[in-house]
């Protein structure tokens, strides 16, 4: 039998949303995608609590943080490698928890990478806007939530206490270096020396980096001319005139000036989502 139910933050830092898939086809209305920046981790969330393929999980980008549950339920963490607890207990292997009402969980200190992803059983049910609860500023409440947020979900005490295979989530994926790319639409502008000093070298990732672009601090000289405005999308490579090297992300805006170089694969945009300031990267070119 399933009853409504609260989940309280008890501790957070800056930067915990609710995110899913995001806005699909809305970006003819100037509408960013959103949603979750790692979808591979949200994907095994989803597919391990036996969730449809676009229930909401919350997404946090900072260790210390506390929940605490009102009624019985399962959940699933995934993302980033953190140290997790509950009721004070660390957990070995957190691909699903089963709670009990009262139980506070706790995401601790990030071993590895750079966001986790906390999913629960038939997802965290919070308003829905043009099809997705993901969070963004101006078209829904808020943009994060803060210590004392309540967040809906549908208690389950029979599903909470069936028995299931452990199996358990791995992060070696996203330690890779290496993003596969596309060509961007303006990739043929670049000059065969940009084009070699773009996919033989290795760069680092900007401490200027959020939900909307993540930015690389080596420049890329390029005599690329000023370009009309055209639509961009998670996961093209922008290259400024002056060598900035800009990875748009989920909530990066529609349309941009800037040329677009390469377009990121998906699976690459998931371990771009869990790199940290400092880390290292390069791009790997996959001929269309």
């Amino acid at each position: 039998m399933m009853d409504h139910a609260f989940a309280t933050i008890l501790k957070t830092g800056p930067g915990t949303s609710i995110q899913d898939l995001g806005r699909i086809g809305q970006s003819k209305y100037g509408i960013p995608v959103s949603g979750v920046m790692d979808e591979r981790s949200f994907n095994w969330i989803n597919h391990i609590l036996k969730n449809k393929e676009n229930e909401a999980v919350l997404e946090i980008a900072q260790p210390g943080f506390q929940i605490q549950f009102e009624g019985s339920t399962s959940v699933s963490i995934a993302g980033a490698n953190a140290k997790i607890s509950l009721n004070g207990l660390e957990i070995d292997n957190a691909a699903l928890i089963k709670i009990s009402p009262k139980d506070t969980l706790e995401i601790g200190a990030f071993i590895s990478g750079a966001r986790v992803y906390l999913g629960i059983r038939f997802g965290f049910q919070t308003q829905e806007i043009l099809n997705s609860r993901s969070f963004y500023e101006g078209l829904t409440t808020q943009n994060q939530l803060s210590k004392g947020s309540k967040i809906p979900y549908f208690s389950d005490s029979e599903w909470s206490h069936r028995s299931f295979a452990k199996a358990k989530w791995t992060t070696d994926w996203y330690l890779s270096q290496e993003l596969s790319t596309y060509p961007g639409p303006d990739f043929y502008l670049l000059s065969e020396e940009t084009k070699t000093n773009l996919l033989s070298g290795t760069f680092k990732i900007s401490p200027l980096s959020n939900r909307m672009g993540i930015q690389l601090e080596e420049k890329l000289e390029n005599e690329l001319p000023e370009l009309p405005t055209n639509p961009v999308y998670p996961g093209t490579v922008q290259l400024t005139s002056g060598g900035k090297i800009i990875l748009l992300a989920k909530d990066a805006q529609v349309t941009g000036g800037y040329p677009r170089i390469l377009q990121l694969t998906p699976d690459s945009q998931s371990i771009l989502a869990q790199k940290r300031p400092g880390d290292a990267l390069h791009f790997k070119l996959l001929l269309p």
